[in-house]
């Protein structure tokens, strides 16, 4: 496993690992998170994307949308609450923005009639 990111604050011990290898279009879709702390259990998850394209191989991950609609929500919340920030804003704004592009590529394809399938 190779891993992609590391952080360490607060007493966590924070990293990401691609957990495979790329696929057919270069990308990975399987990474494992782990977070340590001195005074607690470690906590492992794994994130599986979608691998291959729905209407050929079916629903078997999740897509990049699902988990920037996710952190947008998160942030979001904190912006009404006690802990809006400008950093938070400033972040928010710019995973609106992703989400925006990722739509407008997936309006783009269904337009051509190839959203779902393995062609550029």
């Amino acid at each position: 496993m190779e891993q992609i990111f590391e952080q360490n604050y607060a007493g966590t011990e924070n990293k990401v690992f691609v957990a495979d290898q790329p696929g057919p279009g270069n990308g990975c879709h399987q990474y494992r998170v782990e977070i340590k702390a001195e005074s607690h259990q470690p906590y492992v998850d794994t994130v599986v994307f979608q691998e291959g394209p729905v209407q050929e191989v079916g629903i078997n991950g999740l897509q990049n949308e699902h988990l920037l609609a996710m952190v947008i929500d998160r942030l979001q919340g904190f912006q009404s609450g006690p802990y809006a920030c400008n950093e938070n804003r400033l972040a928010l704004e710019s995973l609106e923005e992703a989400m925006h592009w990722l739509e407008a590529r997936t309006k783009d394809r269904a337009t051509r009639g190839i959203e779902g399938l393995s062609q550029a």
